[in-house]
């Protein structure tokens, strides 16, 4: 799979969103740091490992953390962990050097917004910056789907595990099982014969009762719950 690959149809243009770059190795902060300031986006920030991530985070306020998932002295799981309990509005956005990392898994599961490979595009990285700053998630369901189905029943960190989904209709409950088998909200649309605009009210109702960042999340929790199964 291509760093492309991973990137679901990105905006060319929103409101840039002010990010705090968090890499252990000095040149790619500062490439990713040139690279999105000739983009229009704001650098308000860089720190070394998670813990001058963390501190970075609760001085600057950025909209985005780019974060390495492996560095030393707190790695970017435990920092995006303190980042989101504290600033929930924060969205992060983890890097890695391979797609089916497991590492992967459980920062989606304590809600990261998605991932990039390092060796991403220029245009890719920009564009995926501005996406999660929206407030989107970055991954194609799909991917996400096929990150917990090789990792899911594992010994694997679980933060969003037997979750109470009571709150949930029984349609919604559908909904959920249909996001997490990785279907967009047309699809889901046909396949329950409903309207597209009626299926993003049941998605939003959704990420309001059981308190969801965005689809990536609700795919881990469809799975951690036992709505889809691997393989099902």
């Amino acid at each position: 799979m291509t760093a492309s690959a991973d990137l679901c149809a990105l905006p060319a243009e929103s409101e840039a969103p002010r990010v705090l770059i968090v890499d252990d190795q000095e040149l790619i902060r500062a490439g990713f740091r040139m690279i999105l300031t000739v983009r229009g986006i704001t650098v308000v920030g860089e720190a070394a490992d998670g813990a001058g991530a963390v501190a970075a985070e609760r001085r600057l306020a950025p909209d985005v953390v780019l974060m390495d998932i492996r560095m030393p002295t707190m790695d970017g799981l435990e920092a995006t962990r303190r980042i989101l309990a504290r600033s929930p509005r924060c969205r992060v956005l983890m890097l890695t050097t391979f797609d089916l990392d497991r590492y992967v898994y459980v920062a989606l599961a304590i809600g990261a917004s998605g991932f990039l490979l390092k060796d991403v595009t220029a245009d890719h990285l920009a564009n995926a910056v501005r996406l999660v700053g929206t407030g989107d998630a970055l991954l194609a369901p799909s991917i996400t789907r096929r990150l917990v189905e090789r990792f899911a029943g594992g010994p694997t960190e679980r933060s969003t595990a037997h979750r109470d989904l009571t709150p949930l209709t029984p349609r919604e409950r559908e909904v959920l099982t249909l996001l997490g088998r990785g279907l967009s909200n047309t699809e889901i649309a046909a396949t329950l014969t409903l309207s597209e605009a009626t299926v993003k009210t049941h998605v939003a109702r959704i990420f309001a009762k059981l308190d969801l960042r965005d689809r990536a999340q609700a795919v881990v929790l469809a799975y951690e719950t036992g709505l889809v199964t691997p393989g099902g």
